[in-house]
């Protein structure tokens, strides 16, 4: 007798579950929409990665809804009725976290529909290097988004063939320990919007071949060990609006180019080694809201210019040997909510404009050569209360009809030859200093003792 069944059961049911694969197709991979050849690249990116002991097993159909993987993104294709991996997402929580042993997969520009890569806090034990094939990324990469940042085992150089990802428009590749100079092949993707290469030890100068990113938006190279003089070039990125290159080992002066920026926003070059007059285009830059310019040798003027910039809330100009007097023009800066001049050599007094700034909240004109009467008037001091330093200037003084109860204003009492300059006092205490130098001291004790007992009842 026959056998109803001549082909063996078990395999006959094998194939009616799971479909015999091709190798020169796409075809789907078990229980899931992916091309196999992207659902294998996948794993391996996890094996590498992820700190889950099985990922294979665990997650079997990583783009199918409701797997439970809240680190990757897909999209279906209407070209091949497929989904693809766009976005991983990996190192902290939500995201899966990575193993100790992590290190960086090249396989991550083999995925041929990936547009973003986010890896935040991943290498932080074993030392990882980024690493790109040569001559093996896929033909048209779409790759727009790469973010690898806060990796404290991320070492070594930045590769020059990151250049070869066309479609790339923001690079992030900050808060790692990359070391060497920036790879010239970067200002040659041409796509660029963000370029952020801050907090490293990046060594060597800024190339010249920065002016051709001329779709560039931002550009971070700071906290980094950068020398030389910022090149002209920087005046091509006609349509940048943030610029920081503070904490580096920068010389020369602010290139005359600077004021082709007119698009600019936030400038930061706090903490380098730049001397020397600003340039008199500065005045050009009308959507500056942002200058910090901190601990440098400027050993100069502070110029007229900044009263001009009406957009600045934040200037910041500390610690730079700037000598001669504030300019009044910095009174009609109407929208500035910070203002730092500290440590510096300023002279002459405080411009009595200042009281009209509305919109400020912090001061600090300390540690300078300030002279004569403090021009603020007790609403102005009620505002800035702690955020209003006065302190260092020896020929500064207070008077005592515009200070408000206990605001702290650095400085003394006019006419009290014994104030105290270097360090805040408040009103109460300005005043039994004041007392003691009149003749009627018990009269002064007995304005004291009664504004005492209506406080503490």
């Amino acid at each position: 007798m026959l056998s109803l069944f001549p082909f063996p059961l078990h395999l006959l049911l094998l194939l009616i579950c799971f479909p015999v694969f091709s190798t020169n197709q796409q075809s789907l991979a078990p229980d899931s929409s992916m091309n196999r050849h992207e659902l294998e690249t996948l794993y391996k990116i996890m094996e590498s990665l992820s700190a889950d002991e099985d990922w294979r097993a665990a997650y079997p159909n990583p783009c199918q809804p409701g797997s439970g993987w809240t680190g990757i993104e897909c999209k279906h294709s209407t070209l091949d009725n497929l989904l693809h991996v766009t976005r991983l997402d990996l190192g902290t929580f939500p995201n899966p976290a990575c193993k100790n042993s992590a290190t960086f997969p090249p396989e991550i520009f083999h995925l041929p529909n990936l547009d973003a890569v986010f890896i935040f806090q991943c290498f932080t034990n074993a030392p990882a290097r980024i690493s790109i094939p040569p001559n093996k990324l896929p033909p048209a990469s779409p790759l727009q988004q790469l973010s690898l940042r806060s990796n404290s085992a991320l070492i070594g150089t930045i590769p020059p063939q990151i250049s070869t990802l066309k479609s790339l428009q923001i690079l992030t590749l900050s808060q790692n320990r990359l070391t060497g100079p920036i790879p010239v092949e970067i200002f040659t993707s041409s796509s660029l919007l963000h370029l952020d290469l801050s907090y490293n030890t990046l060594t060597g100068t800024i190339p010249p071949e920065v002016g051709n990113l001329g779709k560039l938006v931002g550009l971070d190279l700071s906290y980094n060990k950068l020398t030389g003089a910022i090149p002209p070039t920087i005046g091509e990125l006609r349509i940048l609006q943030k610029l920081d290159l503070s904490s580096n080992l920068l010389t020369g002066t602010i290139p005359d180019s600077i004021h082709e920026l007119q698009s600019l926003v936030f400038l930061a070059l706090s903490n380098n080694r730049l001397h020397g007059a600003f340039p008199k285009g500065l005045i050009n830059l009308h959507s500056l809201q942002y200058f910090l310019m901190d601990n440098n040798p400027m050993s100069v003027s502070l110029p007229e210019e900044f009263g001009q910039l009406k957009k600045l809330q934040e200037l910041r100009l500390s610690n730079s040997g700037y000598s001669g007097t504030i300019p009044s023009a910095y009174s009609q800066l109407l929208n500035l909510s910070s203002l730092s001049l500290q440590n510096n050599r300023l002279s002459g007094t405080i411009p009595d404009g200042f009281t009209n700034l509305s919109h400020i909240y912090h001061l600090n004109l300390s540690r300078n050569f300030l002279q004569g009467v403090v021009p603020f008037n007790s609403t102005f001091l009620k505002r800035l209360g702690r955020n209003l330093d006065l302190s260092g200037n020896s020929g500064l003084c207070f008077s005592p009809s515009a200070a408000a109860d206990d605001v702290i204003i650095g400085v003394g009492v006019c006419g009290n030859n014994d104030r105290i300059s270097s360090k805040p006092v408040k009103k109460s205490e300005a005043a039994l200093l004041h007392c003691s130098t009149l003749l009627f001291v018990s009269l002064c004790f007995t304005i004291l003792s009664f504004h005492h007992t209506i406080y503490y009842f």
